[in-house]
């Protein structure tokens, strides 16, 4: 595995300077953790949701294609950005199904540590992100892993290796976000 991380570091170091190559090589590497993460994050959605894993991945690469050359610091800085990716893939898939619908739901906040056993519905996407983007102005490594968890489908190890923190640093922190992100949320009617 040590192997496939510096193969990653090193294609993720030459597209970061223009090598357009190094993302064809790079995408096989990550592409099946990539899926991973994605399936994850849409496991439990209502049953005639558009996006699936496969179309949400290839959107978050055609986004993270398109954008000017980035500075890659490692693999850790990569599934970072592909979480921030996916998020905003599905905030707008949110964003655009709920205006098309325009319903009344009542709100529901679902941050539990069973992510993925439900789906939260569009509006609480859109609030959530609201939040999270809330809480990056008041804690940037909590929201990274609220991100990391939530978007990126992350368990709590996976995150701690991918910020070089230790498990129980971000346990504490996931526990302490999620709190914040509760009562931030449902201060919120789902009309705003």
């Amino acid at each position: 595995m040590p192997a496939a991380h510096a193969d990653v570091s090193r294609l993720l170091q030459a597209w970061g300077q223009g090598d357009v190559r190094a993302v064809d090589d790079l995408m096989p590497i990550v592409y099946r953790e990539l899926r991973k993460r994605a399936a994850a994050q849409l496991r439990g959605e209502r049953r005639n949701h558009t996006l699936q894993p496969t179309a949400l991945v290839h959107e978050a690469y055609v986004r993270l294609a398109g954008q000017d050359p980035i500075a890659w610091q490692n693999r850790a800085h990569f599934f970072a950005v592909s979480a921030q990716m996916m998020r905003r893939v599905l905030v707008d898939h949110a964003r655009r199904h709920r205006a098309s619908k325009r319903s009344g739901t009542k709100l529901r906040v679902a941050l539990d540590d069973h992510l993925g056993a439900t789906q939260p519905h569009d509006y609480e996407v859109i609030l959530l992100d609201s939040a999270l983007t809330e809480l990056s102005r008041i804690d940037a490594r909590q929201a990274s892993i609220v991100e990391l968890r939530f978007f990126g489908g992350l368990s709590e190890q996976e995150v701690a290796s991918l910020l070089s923190l230790s498990r129980r640093t971000v346990t504490r922190e996931w526990q302490t976000a999620r709190a914040w992100l509760y009562r931030r949320m449902t201060k919120r009617a789902p009309s705003d």
